[in-house]
């Protein structure tokens, strides 16, 4: 990968473009929450060349979520389950969606 491909790769919400330090120094939290949200199995950071964990954007998110739930007194196992129960259920909620509208595309008279 050259150098201009690694910039091109910024603006993917998956390449994991920080580390464990700059995320949490970005999060306002610290290093051992992060390792704490791996641990839960909430994300899971990639390794550099070096071993060092890195955190892509969307990791980021997820993270500043779980942060905001235990700002607000959820402690950290069950904020993360929070956060993977609403992911399981935003992906169920479009699967159906996309089955109902695939079998009223294929029986369109009883969709009336």
């Amino acid at each position: 990968m050259t150098a201009d491909d690694s910039y091109d790769r910024l603006d993917d919400d998956d390449y994991p473009a920080y580390t464990m330090g700059r995320a949490a120094e970005m999060l306002g939290t610290t290093q051992g929450f992060l390792r704490a949200i791996g641990e839960a199995r909430l994300i899971t950071p990639l390794r550099s060349p070096g071993g060092h964990r890195r955190y892509s954007r969307y990791q980021l998110r997820i993270a500043a979520r779980a942060r905001e739930l235990v700002d607000h007194g959820t402690p950290i196992e069950a904020a993360c389950r929070i956060i993977i129960l609403e992911d399981q259920l935003e992906e169920a909620q479009r699967l159906n969606a996309e089955y109902r509208s695939a079998a009223e595309s294929a029986n369109p008279t009883a969709a009336a």
